[in-house]
């Protein structure tokens, strides 16, 4: 596959763009950016699959690798990052990059060009039958996703992907292919601004359907969310009284601080209410 295959490698739909004012270059944006949510729609089926097969997994003690390269790696270790302050759930999204840490904030040469890297990087974490892997990668191409998946399959990993070209080899070698086509980027090649925004809901859809599944998520409230600053710690006061119906706030933030969580400490007044 090469470039000139690519949608993503296409020549933009825009043309001198060096030319336009402020005003136009934001509009043209922006009016690209609307075609998003169409193409991500296209691809809920196996984004679906891919939810099940984690949820499945995860019941059963597994894990979800995100392994990608530079923006798409980005993105990935970002959605794990903030599973364990929402959920209350650690160790479960594990998200890796070429290049390591390093590479959140500045470029490492050749770091996606290694088949063998992705796999490697994911050996300290012990990956076993039990766990998904997800590759992202916007081109489709990228040597560090490819090998990981190939061999994670091998050992008998679920693998997924999250690409924005069809018939690329990294959604070949995914069981289960998440391929939202965005079309020609703005700036030619800028695969940062619609495939990664593709890429981030995508990502938005499948932890969060997820952990709701897996039952992080009453009604609609983040119930084992972690109290890491006031704005939460007032959050979960307010989930609690509107569960049980206490109109004292004070009480309410003292039986949060108490137990740890809304679920610990609306199961706490349960037990209570019961026993009386």
């Amino acid at each position: 596959m090469n470039g000139m295959d690519r949608t993503t490698e296409k020549a933009s739909l825009y043309d001198h763009l060096d030319l336009m004012s402020t005003g136009e270059l934001l509009e043209a944006i922006n009016n690209e950016d609307k075609t998003v949510p169409a193409a991500v729609t296209r691809a809920i089926p196996m984004i679906e699959e891919l939810v099940d097969g984690i949820v499945e997994r995860v019941s059963a003690g597994g894990r979800v690798f995100y392994l990608g390269a530079g923006t798409s790696g980005r993105l990935g270790i970002v959605d794990a990052s903030e599973i364990p302050p929402t959920y209350g759930v650690y160790d479960v999204f594990i998200g890796l990059m070429a290049g390591g840490d390093k590479a959140l904030r500045v470029g490492v040469e050749n770091a996606e060009d290694s088949l063998t890297d992705g796999w490697k990087d994911m050996q300290p974490f012990s990956p076993n039958e039990h766990d998904v892997l997800v590759g992202i990668a916007a081109s489709g191409t990228t040597p560090y996703v490819i090998g990981a998946l190939e061999t994670a399959r091998k050992h008998g990993l679920l693998t997924g992907c999250i690409t924005c070209n069809e018939g690329s080899p990294v959604a070949a070698a995914a069981e289960i292919p998440i391929v939202v086509v965005v079309g020609p980027e703005f700036v030619t090649g800028s695969t940062r601004m619609k495939a990664g925004t593709a890429q981030k809901l995508v990502l938005n859809m499948i932890s969060t359907a997820s952990m709701i599944r897996l039952g992080h998520v009453k009604g609609n409230k983040m119930v084992d969310m972690q109290l890491t600053n006031h704005k939460l710690v007032d959050r979960g006061t307010r989930m609690i009284m509107d569960e049980t119906g206490i109109d004292d706030y004070d009480y309410a933030r003292s039986l949060l601080l108490e137990y740890g969580s809304v679920r610990a400490a609306v199961a706490s007044l349960q037990s209570k209410t019961f026993k009386a």
